[in-house]
């Protein structure tokens, strides 16, 4: 990782839009960045499409544009502003897939950009449904039965062999966009057709459904030299089904046992560790209400 002495301009990615899933925390969070840049000594540069925003106020960066936050756009701002430096995990998946098409596309190496915080391997572990089973697997942590698929007649085999229902989740979307809960092959084959054409890579991952489990989130902090704590607990009034943007979450979790708090608190540092991650992440596990099982 680059040290402090060698940032000298920094692009900071927004979140754009708030959505369902993306929230104004992203906001909250990019705006704080931004402020702890420039207490640093460093020059910032903002790009978020969103005005309604506390972070695009002109005092928040050193220069904000509210300019559509594509490839093209980010382009002729590193083109203009020459930052030495990029900063994306703060703006949500819109920052996460903007940093990983800008460096598919060669555009950091070609302007000599440095991603700062989390990089692009660990953003792909964390977002490809793939890599993240495999990642899940390596180090012990259970995950419930699934299979990636890009098409819907494999969706639909799979289906056949395990049983209804099934969660769909595309892959690279943010916050449930494209997937769902399919009861039967009908409900199966609309939820996969639609996933498919919001993921970005036409992907889907089909797993078995733990609908009425417990749905539990640590946000877990960890630096570049792997010292890593969780800063708080949180837990969904409603069970996992519910999406997280239609629930109510309250922080601390409140029925957990302390073991429970344990071992689910141990099992999401093992994850950002083994992940990767630099900065902040929020780790979501489902409980078993009638036992201590528990799947990421």
């Amino acid at each position: 990782m680059p040290k402090l002495k060698d940032i000298k301009k920094v692009l900071v990615i927004g979140s754009g839009p708030i959505i369902i899933g993306q929230a104004a925390e992203f906001d909250y969070a990019g705006t704080q960045a931004c402020r702890a840049l420039k207490e640093e000594g460093l020059e910032v540069v903002l790009i978020n499409s969103n005005p309604a925003t506390i972070m695009t106020d002109v005092h928040v960066a050193d220069r904000v544009y509210v300019e559509p936050i594509s490839v093209e756009f980010i382009e002729k701002i590193i083109k203009r502003e020459h930052p030495d430096s990029l900063l994306a995990t703060l703006g949500g998946q819109v920052g996460l897939n903007m940093a990983m098409k800008l460096e598919e596309q060669g555009i950091l190496s070609k302007y000599n950009v440095r991603l700062l915080g989390t990089q692009i391997s660990a953003i792909k572990r964390g977002e490809d449904r793939e890599m993240f089973k495999e990642t899940m697997e390596k180090i012990h942590q259970p995950i419930p039965e699934s299979t990636i698929v890009e098409t819907i007649e494999a969706a639909c085999d799979f289906g056949k062999e395990i049983g209804y229902p099934l969660i769909v989740r595309p892959a690279y979307t943010l916050g449930g966009t494209g997937g769902g809960i399919a009861e039967n092959e009908e409900e199966l084959i609309d939820i996969v057709q639609k996933g498919l054409g919001y993921s970005p890579i036409g992907q889907c991952l089909i797993e078995r459904s733990i609908a009425g489990w417990k749905e539990i989130e640590f946000e877990v902090i960890r630096d570049a030299a792997d010292n890593c704590i969780t800063v708080c607990s949180m837990e969904n009034v409603d069970p996992v089904g519910v999406h997280t943007g239609d629930s109510i979450v309250v922080a601390p979790a409140q029925t957990l046992s302390d073991k429970e708090v344990q071992l689910l608190r141990q099992a999401s540092i093992d994850i950002v560790r083994e992940l990767g991650v630099v900065g902040g992440c929020n780790v979501q596990l489902a409980l078993d209400p009638y036992s201590e099982n528990y799947y990421v």
